[in-house]
C-alpha cells in the first residue's frame, strides 16, 4: 500500500479561505491515512473524495493511494452486494481520472463478473486504447472479445461463397419486386447491405447483442448505407408495427441457424415474422408483383445424418475403460457427456456439439449411406407451428458397413430460393461445422451389415433431437435391441465432456476439477488423500469408485475454499500437518496455462512441508512456425473481396484474439516452416528460474510466410535417480498465436521471438 502523504500546495488565492481549505485538505488526507491503517476503506474513499474536490492539483501525487483504496472499497461493495454503491464509486473515480487505464480496466473487471459483457468489453477497450501496453487489460480484453464477438463470425465473412450465395438470392429477390426487407439477427449487417445495394427501398435490420449491433452502425455508416438502412437494437420477437417498422414488409431474410439448424431460434423468430411483420406468402399459382406478399430467405432446408465410427468422438464422450491404473470405475456409476438428450430430461440443454469433420483426429468411418431426415419449408407458417408439437418421427436405417456406432452426424442443405443453396456437408468447403449427436447407453456398440439404427427424430425447445437410438438386428428376427436397460440406481453425471477424456486417458486438466488421483494415491500405501473436488456428485462418485475398490470412504476427505471469483483456492487441511505432495491442474482443456496458476503454485510452496513437492515440479513450454491460411481466415477477415465489396474487415478485426485455443495440430491444414523449440519454462517448486522475458532463435527449415506460432506443454512430474517423468499433452490441447502480419522467410534463415510471460498469461511476437 503506498504510504506517503503528499503535502497540499498553496494556492494563488491568499487569505482565510485558502488557509482554511488547506487545512481540511491536510485533516483529510490524515483521516484517510489513518482509515487506510484501520483498514476502514469506505471512510478512506470518502476522505479522498473530498481532498481531490477540494484540491484537484494533487491529483498526481495521490493517485496511486486513491487507487488501492478504491479497490480494497468495491471489493467490499461487492461483497456486501451493494452493486449500485459499487458502480457509483467507479463512476466518481472516472470523473476524477477519465483516462485512467487502470480504473478502466479495474470498472471492467467488476462488470464482466457481474455479466454485464458488453458494457465490460467497453471499458477493456478503452483501458487498451490508453495504454496499449497494458498486459492485464489485453487479456481481459481478449477473453470478453470471445464473448461479444464469436469466432465463427470471422470464419462466415470470409467464406466467399456463401456470401456470393446469399448477394445472388437476395438481390434475385429484391430485383423481382421484394423492395421492403428485414434482416433478423443482423450480425454485421452484411445481409441488409447486399439488399440495399440490390436495390431495396426500405431495409430494417434487428441485432440484439448491443456490441454487434453497434459494430453493425459503424460497419453501416462506413459503407455510405446509413441513410438507406434503420438498425434496431432488440429481438426480432419485439418488433411492432407501426411502433419500430412503418408496415410490413415484403422479404424476411436471415441466417440465425446453427449446425443443428434450428439452434438459434429460426423457427420461433419465422412464427412471429410471418404473424406480425410480413406480408402474407403468394398462394401457388397465383401470379401477381413481389411486393405485395411475403417470403423468407432461407426458402427451406433439408437435414441429413450419417452414422459414424469416430474414435475422437467415442474418447470424449464415452468412458470406455473398466479400469483405470488399477482402479476399478463400479457399473453403478454413469459418465455421461453433456452432448446427450435423455428422453425423459426435463431440461432444455442443446443435445449435441459441433466438429469440423473433416478435420477431426484421426478421421471417421461412414456405417450408414447418407439419411434424409425432415424437412422444413420456412414459407410455410403452419409447418412451422407444426414443428414444436408433431409427434417424433422414427427413423430405421440399414447398416452399411461394420464397426463401433459412436454418433450421428448432421448437416443440412440451405435452399435460399428455387435456384440457390448452401450446404453443410463435411464433403463440402465450407465454414460450417456439422452437429454431432454421441450414441449413448448401449450394451453394445458394435454393428454390421444387416442390422438397422432406430432413431427418434425431433424439433423441440428450438432444437433437432435425436433420441432412442439403438440397433436392431433384423438378421436373426428378433423384436430386442442393443439398448441399454436403465437402472434407476445408477448415478448419473452430466460432466464436462473432458470428465470422460480424463477417466479413458487418466488426464487432469479437467475444468471442473474431477480426478480420481486421490483415489489411486491412497491405493498406494500409509497416505492420507485429500480432494478439491467441489459438486456433490463428484464427491458421491469418488466415493462410490473408493467403496468398489475397498478402500475406505472415510480415508478420502474433501477440502476446498471459494474466493469471490469462484476459482478454487488451496487451504490448510483440518489437522496442522502440511502437505507432502500437491497436485495442480496447470494446463486448460483449451490448450492455454490455467487462470492464476502462478498464485496457487506460490500458496502451495507455503503449504508444503518440507521435502514436499508440487506436481508437476515444472512445465516446459514449445512451440513451433507454421504457415497456415486456415488460421489467418478463422482469426480476422481478410479484406474486402470475401465481403462482396463491403468495407467490414477493420470494424469486426478490432474484436480479433490473437490466440486460438482448442486446436488439434495433428489435423490443422499447416504447413511447418520449423522444428519444435522450447519457448518458456515455468517451474512450480522454484520460481527463481522462471523469467519474465527470454528472446528465443528459431531456425528456418522450409521457406514460406509464418502466418502463426502453435503452442504446447511438456509437463515434468518429478526427477528421480537423475530420470524424468515426462507427460505429453493429450490429443487436441494445442493452442496458437496468430500474427497480425505474415513474416516472409528463407530456409536457413534465423527468426527471433520475443516470449514474455506476464502472471498466467503468456505473448509471443516476432521481433523484427
Amino acid at each position: 500500500m503506498p504510504n506517503s502523504r503528499p503535502r497540499p500546495r498553496r494556492g494563488a488565492r491568499g487569505g482565510t479561505g485558502a488557509a482554511g481549505r488547506d487545512e481540511l485538505v491536510s485533516r483529510s488526507l490524515q483521516s484517510a491515512e489513518h482509515c487506510l491503517g484501520a483498514q476502514d476503506f469506505g471512510t478512506a474513499y470518502a476522505h479522498y473524495l473530498l481532498v481531490l474536490s477540494l484540491a484537484p492539483e494533487l491529483k498526481d501525487d495521490v493517485k496511486e493511494t486513491f487507487q488501492y483504496t478504491l479497490f480494497r472499497w468495491a471489493e467490499e461493495l461487492h461483497a456486501l452486494s451493494r452493486i449500485q454503491d459499487l458502480l457509483g464509486c467507479y463512476e466518481q473515480a472516472l470523473e476524477l481520472f477519465p483516462d485512467d487505464e487502470v480504473i478502466c480496466n479495474s470498472m471492467g473487471e467488476h462488470l464482466f463478473r457481474m455479466g454485464f459483457r458488453d458494457e465490460a468489453a467497453g471499458y477493456f477497450h478503452k483501458a487498451v486504447k490508453l495504454n496499449p501496453d497494458f498486459n492485464d487489460a489485453k487479456e481481459n480484453f481478449y477473453r470478453v472479445a470471445n464473448w461479444l464477438v464469436e469466432r465463427w463470425h470471422f470464419i462466415m465473412l470470409n467464406d466467399t461463397k456463401r456470401n456470393m450465395v446469399y448477394n445472388a438470392a437476395i438481390q434475385k429477390a429484391v430485383t423481382s419486386g421484394s423492395k421492403s426487407v428485414l434482416d433478423i439477427g443482423a450480425g454485421t449487417g452484411i445481409l441488409s447491405m447486399f439488399a440495399k445495394k440490390a436495390g431495396a427501398h426500405s431495409v430494417y435490420a434487428c441485432e440484439l447483442s448491443k456490441t454487434m449491433y453497434e459494430l453493425a452502425c459503424d460497419v453501416v455508416a462506413a459503407n455510405k448505407m446509413d441513410a438507406g438502412i434503420k438498425l434496431l437494437h432488440m429481438k426480432s420477437l419485439d418488433i411492432e408495427i407501426p411502433k419500430h417498422i412503418p408496415e410490413r414488409v415484403s422479404l424476411v431474410v436471415t441466417e440465425t441457424v446453427d449446425a443443428g439448424l434450428f439452434g438459434e431460434g429460426i423457427v420461433e423468430s419465422l412464427i412471429h415474422a410471418w404473424e406480425h411483420l410480413l406480408l402474407q406468402p403468394k398462394a401457388k399459382g397465383e401470379n401477381g408483383n413481389c411486393e405485395k406478399y411475403g417470403k423468407v430467405i432461407p426458402a427451406s432446408a433439408v437435414i441429413f445424418g450419417i452414422a459414424v465410427e469416430c474414435a475422437e468422438i467415442r474418447r470424449h464422450h464415452r468412458v470406455g475403460v473398466k479400469d483405470v491404473a488399477g482402479i476399478h470405475l463400479p457399473s453403478n456409476v454413469k459418465f455421461q457427456s453433456p452432448a446427450y438428450s435423455s428422453v425423459d430430461t426435463e431440461k432444455t440443454v442443446e443435445p449435441y456439439t459441433t466438429e469440423k469433420m473433416s478435420r477431426i483426429p484421426g478421421g471417421y468411418l461412414p456405417l450408414t449411406d447418407c439419411f434424409e431426415i425432415m424437412t422444413v419449408d420456412f414459407n410455410n407458417l403452419q409447418e412451422l407451428k407444426s414443428l414444436a408439437t408433431r409427434k417424433p418421427d422414427q427413423i430405421c436405417i440399414p447398416v452399411m458397413k461394420e464397426g463401433i456406432l459412436d454418433a450421428i452426424v448432421v448437416w443440412f442443405v440451405l435452399q435460399l430460393d428455387d435456384e440457390y443453396s448452401l450446404s453443410t456437408s463435411p464433403s463440402e468447403a465450407t465454414c460450417w461445422e456439422q452437429a454431432v449427436y454421441p450414441v449413448q447407453d448401449l450394451a453394445d456398440y458394435w454393428i454390421k451389415p444387416g442390422d438397422h439404427v432406430m432413431m427418434e427424430v425431433s424439433c423441440q425447445d428450438c432444437y433437432l433431437r435425436i433420441q432412442s437410438i439403438n440397433i436392431l438386428d433384423l438378421e436373426h428376427e428378433m423384436d430386442t435391441t442393443k439398448s441399454f436397460n436403465k437402472n434407476k440406481d445408477l448415478l448419473s453425471l452430466g460432466n464436462e465432456a473432458e470428465l470422460c477424456n480424463a477417466l479413458a486417458n487418466l488426464q487432469t486438466n479437467v475444468s471442473e476439477g474431477f480426478s480420481i488421483l486421490p483415489v489411486i494415491a491412497g491405493t498406494l500405501g500409509q497416505v492420507k488423500p485429500y480432494s478439491s473436488v467441489e459438486k456433490d456428485q463428484h464427491r458421491i462418485t469418488l466415493d462410490l469408485i473408493s467403496e468398489a475398490n475397498h478402500f475406505p470412504k472415510e480415508t478420502l476427505e474433501f477440502w476446498l475454499r471459494h474466493v469471490e471469483d469462484e476459482s478454487a483456492m488451496l487451504q490448510r487441511p483440518k489437522s496442522d500437518k502440511l502437505w507432502s505432495i500437491i497436485i495442480l491442474d496447470v494446463i486448460e482443456p483449451s490448450g492455454l496455462i490455467q487462470q492464476e496458476i502462478m498464485e496457487k503454485a506460490a500458496i502451495s510452496r507455503c503449504l508444503l512441508q518440507s521435502g514436499g513437492k508440487i506436481f508437476p515440479q515444472y512445465v516446459l513450454m514449445f512451440g513451433m512456425l507454421v504457415e497456415s491460411q486456415t488460421l489467418v481466415e478463422e482469426s480476422a477477415v481478410q479484406g474486402t473481396e470475401r465481403t462482396i465489396g463491403l468495407n467490414i474487415a477493420p470494424f469486426i478485426n478490432q474484436f480479433q484474439v490473437p490466440i486460438r485455443v482448442f486446436l488439434d495440430l495433428s489435423s490443422l491444414p499447416c504447413i511447418p516452416l520449423s522444428k519444435p523449440v522450447e519457448l518458456l519454462r515455468l517451474d512450480l517448486m522454484t520460481p527463481y528460474l522462471n523469467t519474465s522475458n527470454r528472446e528465443v532463435k528459431v531456425h528456418i527449415c522450409k521457406s514460406g510466410q509464418v502466418t502463426a506460432i502453435p503452442f504446447w506443454y511438456h509437463m515434468y512430474v518429478m526427477k528421480r535417480l537423475g530420470w524424468i517423468l515426462q507427460v505429453n499433452p493429450p490429443t487436441g490441447n494445442q493452442a496458437a498465436v496468430v500474427l497480425d502480419n505474415p513474416v516472409q522467410v528463407e530456409m536457413g534463415q534465423e527468426l527471433v521471438l520475443s516470449v514474455q510471460h506476464h502472471k498466467s498469461n503468456v505473448s509471443i511476437t516476432v521481433k523484427q
